[in-house]
């Protein structure tokens, strides 16, 4: 009868000592740490990579937003102030004649001096290449301080309009005489002049008429 065949162990875990294991252990661990950091770790860093690529585009687009939001409010600010100046352009000298308008900032301004507007004459309208000249002769009476108030009064006024041909006739006022006023009180002065505003006109556009809305002189 055959004697049985015995196997040599070649050992396991279990042939190992206490520090062997310990290593072994410690090694298996590193390992797992290893492949959980490349798996999982390595997303969550592709993932902030991916979403700080996303936030930097996006603060992007904004600073684009707001760079484009300032010059629109540049290009607010500038067509505001170009309507406002074109606003006050018109006022200084409109596209019409409008001198019934021109006639009552005279009149205006001489009630505000004290001035009596004694007469008005338009005149026909003179061309020029890109403005009219709109003349009106005037008689004005009044005190030397009171005239030079209404010349004073017609340099303020938004539109634009010159005073020439000012010629003046001193007058001693019999009535201010009579009451007992001073010399230089009792004295009117008594102004001829040529008011002359103007209005807006095309290049070649016709020009040379007489002006229709005018009033007439008293």
């Amino acid at each position: 009868m055959a004697a049985p065949i015995k196997l040599k162990s070649t050992g396991g875990l279990d042939s190992l000592s206490l520090a062997g294991k310990v290593t072994v252990g410690f090694v298996l661990m590193l390992m797992a740490a290893a492949a959980y950091f490349v798996i999982f770790f390595g997303e969550v860093s592709t993932s902030i990579d991916q979403k700080t690529q996303e936030f930097a585009e996006q603060r992007a687009r904004l600073d684009e937003a707001e760079a484009a939001k300032r010059e629109y409010n540049k290009d607010l600010a500038k067509k505001a102030r170009h309507e406002a100046l074109a606003r006050k352009q018109k006022k200084m000298l409109p596209d019409e004649a409008e001198m019934p308008t021109f006639l009552s900032t005279l009149q205006s301004v001489a009630t505000i001096s004290g001035v009596t507007l004694a007469s008005w004459k338009p005149k026909d309208e003179v061309a020029e290449q890109f403005y009219a000249k709109l003349p009106m002769e005037l008689k004005l009476v009044g005190k030397f301080h009171q005239i030079a108030k209404f010349f004073y009064g017609i340099g303020q006024v938004d539109r634009i309009i010159n005073m020439e041909n000012i010629q003046l006739t001193v007058h001693q006022d019999a009535g201010a005489a009579k009451a007992g006023n001073t010399q230089s009180e009792s004295v009117l002065v008594e102004v001829t002049c040529l008011a002359t505003a103007f209005r807006s006109r095309a290049a070649g556009a016709e020009g040379g008429q007489k002006d229709r809305h005018g009033g007439a002189g008293k």
